[in-house]
């Protein structure tokens, strides 16, 4: 009769290092202990050893208004897909205060690499949520010019805005406005993805480069708990924050539908960033309340009782429960909010389907700043080919 080693399990090979659980601690639904969390689902204050909120109330009103009106372009750019206005729109329901907190977190200088689901940071950048529609709608191919706010177009290839990010990152180091000591020169760039991104090659491979090269960028990760329709224990065996030790940066755990905390620890990380200590994993752990985009079916793969839990941990009401909890704001301030966002819904209505149709020809005019005679001769030959259609000129 053979005895098991002392803490092997059976069916497991002795002699490859310590159990996975000893190391990193058991999956955790709420978080786990590591959890950076400022406010409570109950709109209570608390505080954190390494991190803090340095804003007064005052903040926390605008987040809070930032976050409704985020959340109505959500739901208003939905409806327009489900009228058939939108050919799709990539849903970011429950991910209000990750978004809110981390753009709020950044200096006009900072740049932002977003994937498709980034919303409420382009509305903290000042882009026309308008803009954002029309990708959606096919009438252009992101029609805002990045260098404008320092936020980059949308990017649908999963993870390759991560490179991207890094690439600048690394050019802000030769540039030389990192780590100069002056608040209005340093920056940084943020880099934006899913979960299910984190399984990408390209991902893994921009946090070489950042470690290799000390970059200064903020890789935040929003983990909604869903890549599409796989859930992260299916994609990662330890915590998400937790890899970054594996490449030679920091990670921190945050709660991703807190607003205070997602500001707070996206701020220290692009301070860290600016001052030239390189790069950060932040991830934000929240849930995907709506569908992956309005394609897909989310009642297909998950179950509506963790979609209870969650609805408890919204980002929005737990604000609300404290502005209203400590006199901060009144009846009159809420309903203003609302009004607002019902003034922005009725806007990107109707002006969603004013939208102008481009023109064919249209899509040569910015490939290149100027056009080339190989495009040029593409352009014209496309144009004769359209007049060759009967009723052409009509």
């Amino acid at each position: 009769m053979t005895t098991q080693p002392t803490g092997q399990s059976s069916g497991e090979t002795p002699g490859f290092g310590p159990d996975l659980v000893e190391v990193f601690g058991p999956s955790q639904l709420d978080g786990g202990p590591e959890l950076v969390q400022l406010l409570t689902p109950e709109g209570e204050r608390v505080e954190h050893p390494d991190f803090s909120f340095d804003l007064g109330d005052d903040a926390i009103l605008g987040f809070y208004r930032d976050m409704v009106l985020t959340r109505r372009i959500d739901v208003e750019a939905t409806a327009l897909q489900r009228h058939g206005e939108l050919g799709i729109w990539a849903q970011l329901l429950g991910q209000e205060a990750a978004q809110i907190g981390a753009g709020r977190a950044l200096r006009p200088q900072d740049f932002v690499f977003p994937t498709y689901r980034e919303h409420g940071v382009a509305w903290c950048k000042g882009v026309d949520p308008l803009d954002l529609l029309g990708l959606f709608r096919g009438v252009d191919q992101g029609s805002w010019d990045p260098a404008d706010n320092n936020f980059g177009l949308y990017t649908i290839v999963i993870g390759a805005q991560t490179l991207h990010a890094t690439g600048y990152a690394m050019g802000m180091q030769r540039d030389g406005v990192v780590g100069t000591g002056d608040p209005d020169r340093d920056a940084a760039v943020i880099a934006h993805f899913g979960d299910g991104a984190s399984s990408q090659g390209d991902v893994n491979e921009s946090f070489i480069f950042a470690a290799s090269y000390n970059a200064p960028v903020v890789f935040f990760c929003q983990n909604n708990q869903w890549a599409i329709s796989e859930p992260i224990e299916r994609q990662t065996r330890i915590p998400l924050y937790q890899r970054a030790l594996g490449f030679g940066f920091p990670g921190v755990r945050v709660d991703g539908n807190d607003v205070l905390a997602t500001y707070a620890v996206t701020k220290a990380a692009l301070d860290r960033a600016r001052d030239g200590q390189g790069p950060t994993f932040v991830e934000a752990y929240t849930y995907r309340m709506g569908a992956h985009t309005t394609t897909d079916d989310p009642t297909r793969y998950r179950l509506s009782d963790d979609l209870e839990r969650w609805k408890l941990k919204d980002p929005i009401a737990r604000v609300e429960a404290y502005l209203r909890r400590n006199g901060v704001a009144d009846d009159g301030f809420f309903a203003t909010v609302q009004q607002e966002a019902d003034d922005l819904g009725r806007r990107l209505r109707e002006g969603c389907k004013a939208l102008p149709d481009p023109q064919p020809l249209s899509i040569f005019d910015h490939v290149y700043t100027e056009i080339t005679e190989e495009l040029e001769a593409q352009r014209d030959g496309f144009a004769a080919y359209l007049d060759s259609f009967e009723g052409a000129h009509s």
